[in-house]
């Protein structure tokens, strides 16, 4: 693909991508039925589908060459979290990618867990709030991970590596994630990676990738609820005819596939100027988490609605999809601080404008 295509607003993929999304579509398709993402719910976490992704190097494809990795582009990535979404997987894929491209930003990734980190036998695990908190804070796959990483909430700008001998506890929640808390002076080892403003800017960086791929998992978690609605409303009748005809239910199909392709779009343009510039449109990354954090809980209740007493039953895929449409876009808190963010860099761009003319 052309360097700048998608900069030019063609969000059509390559024969590379459209390869890489069938294999990991498939690999979803087999390993992680509703059966396994319901198993798994109790602990937020299934170790043997981890193991088998891993296999797959979905670890390593988004590290840099220089660390063992595969020099993914984030194009790429999305395309692997909006399958991680569409599956509901239970793996800390997201957390553990970014956390890991965080460690490779600064310098870090080396050592005797290097390997085990690259490959996925070792969970590395990040705060992924927007605004760093201070004391303990929830963390997505903090009951799962072997390290975190945290801003330290002591003002000097340092980014920590934390270890526990004992791993916190899993905290039951909507997204029926491994969460915990996680206090950091509770920890029984604190490595100092990074600290002044180059550290909060990679770490702001791991961030805004973190939405950017939570964004894309839950462009897939949308689509497929949508294919759940739609696939209902074809075969369920009233009056003679599918109800899939009723304006009342095709009407917010429609909008709700409206939605899927706006945040794609969204998440892969995100995505190229993450990797080529930056700098250029750094609001991108957190207007597709804001976008389909607040659209994503609207498409899937919509979605549950269609299928009516059936779509609210707990046995229902529908409703599985339901709290994680709500659940992931809250495991990095408030979605209106990044909210917050955009507004920021809007206004300082705007400012500057102002100032050249």
């Amino acid at each position: 693909m052309d360097r700048y295509e998608l900069r030019r607003l063609d969000y059509s993929l390559s024969a590379d991508h459209l390869d890489l999304q069938s294999a990991y579509k498939q690999f979803f398709k087999t390993h992680c039925d509703i059966e396994t993402v319901r198993a798994a719910e109790p602990s937020g976490f299934d170790k043997s589908l981890w193991e088998r992704l891993c296999a797959m190097g979905a670890t390593t494809m988004g590290l840099p060459e220089s660390v063992g990795g595969d020099g993914a582009t984030l194009v790429d990535l999305t395309l692997v979290a909006e399958e991680v979404g569409r599956s509901l997987a239970p793996v800390p894929w997201i957390d553990h990618v970014v956390a890991a491209r965080l460690l490779a930003n600064l310098g870090a990734l080396d050592g005797a867990d290097a390997a085990e980190i690259v490959q996925g036998t070792q969970l590395v695990a990040l705060d992924p709030q927007q605004v760093a908190p201070t004391g303990a804070r929830l963390i997505p796959a903090g009951s799962i991970a072997d390290r975190i990483i945290v801003r330290d909430d002591d003002g000097d700008g340092a980014v920590v590596l934390l270890g526990f001998s004992t791993r916190p506890a899993r905290v039951d929640n909507i997204g029926k994630l491994p969460m915990a808390w996680v206090d950091p002076v509770t920890a029984d080892s604190r490595v100092v990676l990074a600290s002044g403003s180059e550290a909060l800017a990679a770490y702001q960086r791991a961030l805004d990738e973190w939405r950017l791929l939570t964004a894309s998992a839950l462009v897939g978690l949308v689509e497929e609820t949508m294919m759940i609605a739609a696939e209902f409303a074809k075969s369920r009748y009233t009056l003679g005819v599918p109800i899939s005809t009723l304006q009342g239910i095709s009407h917010p199909l429609a909008n709700i596939a409206i939605t899927v392709q706006g945040g794609r779009g969204l998440a892969r343009r995100a995505a190229w100027f993450l990797d080529n510039e930056p700098d250029e449109r750094p609001e991108l990354a957190p207007s597709a988490f804001v976008f389909m954090a607040e659209e994503a809980a609207k498409a899937a209740t919509m979605a549950v609605h269609v299928q009516g007493g059936l779509g609210v039953s707990a046995e229902a895929a529908a409703t599985a999809y339901l709290v994680r449409a709500r659940g992931w876009a809250l495991a990095g808190g408030d979605p209106g601080a990044t909210a917050v963010r955009i507004a920021n860099i809007v206004a300082a761009r705007e400012s500057r404008e102002q100032a050249k003319v």
